[in-house]
């Protein structure tokens, strides 16, 4: 290792957060460096090609209308986006029953339907009542952190369809089991995206578009515009404040700034070793959010056959390890390709196998859905994010009981000259795209209302 190199602001992590910090800094004069532990930028976002040259997301992937911050970058980079395949006739699989539909209310007998409706109704008058930058001071908060989403869901439901549907929603939109979170976390996760319709649907939801040639090319233009700052292979092992200078100490260089942002997830924020030590409570704060547990499946057809029998490709039911499906075929609609998630306890199960077992498990599960078309599958790509060393999990951090309102408050908090970013320090779209780049350029801001 050479002599320390000397800038305005250090940054850990060349994620969207990391990026989008050091593109805000830039453009307010200040000089950078970005360190980042793997040989390749994105973060939590990164695409891979099949074999044709087809290019699919093994990260983060889809943008809603609503995703303001993203959908303006995304312009701003002059990436184009396509919508996500919603055509024909859903299947819902549940409890032995085989049902088409289209729309949005999946077929559930009456009852389910009336037992769904009115928990729904109950979660999202509660959710209007969290402020999105003090959760843990809402009208509420300490009885809500007290319970998980689980104890909520088995009170406030009566039917196991309803109930299954709301064990869905936790594992697709965060990755853990209702029991893995507090009900403010559920409720402060769905008012940061503008509620549940938008969290989980296609048209004018989180899922309704993707970009053409691959969500990984946000990242990669935004590192274009700072590729000189950036340092590869360099994960960061110790920040160390003296006076007016920070040092942050990684395997391949060692930095002195003025100012540091740490833009990874909580969990590997805690990894770091810091002089002199955190506070306490920032500190405990980051023991207590573990990543969300997913492995995420793209699985390749010569063609998108579900589409001719009249069905959009978006499954539901309970053939473990796969809960929900999507087509995630290019905009061509060739190859055909399914995308799926083994979520929560599914990812930690099946996250013991091997590739090949796995990809047995999933594809015994598709054919469940789709017929025995979906048998045979060309290629078979997935992503263990649970298993990178650099990530330890997807696709965001989540909050237990009682962390909201013991500990929450130190989430934002700089310390010294050490300021935080990423995903999960956003109070709009927490846990997406959107968030990280939010929370990039809040961060930035910071660190530009001091010089």
């Amino acid at each position: 290792m050479t002599g320390p190199l000397n800038t305005d602001v250090a940054i850990v992590g060349a994620g969207l957060a990391g990026l989008a910090a050091a593109r805000r800094l830039r453009a307010g004069g200040q000089s950078v460096v970005v360190l980042e532990a793997r040989d390749r930028v994105g973060g939590r976002t990164f695409d891979r090609t099949l074999e044709d040259g087809t290019v699919v997301e093994v990260g983060g992937q889809w943008v809603g209308p609503q995703q303001l911050r993203v959908n303006k970058l995304i312009a701003e980079l002059g990436l184009e986006t396509h919508p996500t395949f919603n055509e024909g006739e859903h299947l819902l699989d549940l409890h032995g029953r085989r049902t088409r539909y289209r729309g949005s209310n999946p077929p559930l007998s009456k009852l389910g339907l009336l037992d769904l409706a009115q928990s729904a109704t109950r979660f999202e008058r509660m959710m209007k009542r969290v402020p999105l930058e003090v959760p843990w001071a809402a009208d509420g908060a300490e009885a809500w952190d007290r319970q998980t989403f689980s104890t909520w869901i088995h009170r406030n439901t009566k039917t196991a369809s309803a109930r299954f549907f709301w064990d869905v929603y936790a594992e697709g939109v965060l990755a853990a089991e209702p029991q893995d979170f507090s009900l403010l976390h559920a409720l402060f996760y769905a008012h940061s995206a503008g509620g549940l319709n938008v969290l989980m649907g296609v048209r004018n939801g989180a899922q309704q578009d993707r970009i053409v040639g691959g969500s990984w090319q946000i990242s990669q233009r935004m590192a274009d515009d700072v590729r000189d700052a950036i340092l590869t292979n360099c994960p960061v092992r110790r920040i160390e404040q003296r006076g007016r200078t920070v040092t942050v100490v990684s395997d391949g260089a060692e930095v002195d700034a003025r100012h540091v942002i740490v833009a990874v997830p909580p969990a590997l924020a805690s990894r770091i070793s810091y002089a002199p030590a955190l506070p306490a409570l920032r500190d405990q704060l980051t023991q207590k959010l573990p990543a969300g547990s997913v492995i995420k499946c793209n699985v390749a057809y010569e063609e998108a056959f579900w589409r001719a029998d009249g069905m959009s490709g978006q499954a539901a039911g309970d053939h473990p390890p796969i809960k929900f499906t999507y087509d995630n075929s290019p905009p061509s609609g060739t190859p055909g390709v399914l995308v799926c998630f083994l979520e929560g306890r599914e990812a930690r199960r099946y996250g013991t196998l091997t590739p090949d077992e796995r990809k047995r498990a999933v594809v015994a599960a598709l054919t469940q859905y789709f017929g025995s078309r979906a048998a045979k599958p060309v290629e078979f790509i997935e992503q263990d994010w649970t298993a990178e060393e650099w990530t330890r999990g997807c696709y965001g951090a989540h909050f237990g009981p009682g962390v909201w309102t013991q500990f929450g408050a130190a989430l934002r908090v700089p310390f010294g000259h050490i300021h935080w970013a990423g995903t999960e320090t956003a109070t709009v779209w927490n846990g997406y795209m959107d968030g990280a780049i939010s929370s990039g350029e809040r961060a930035a801001a910071e660190v530009l209302d001091q010089v």
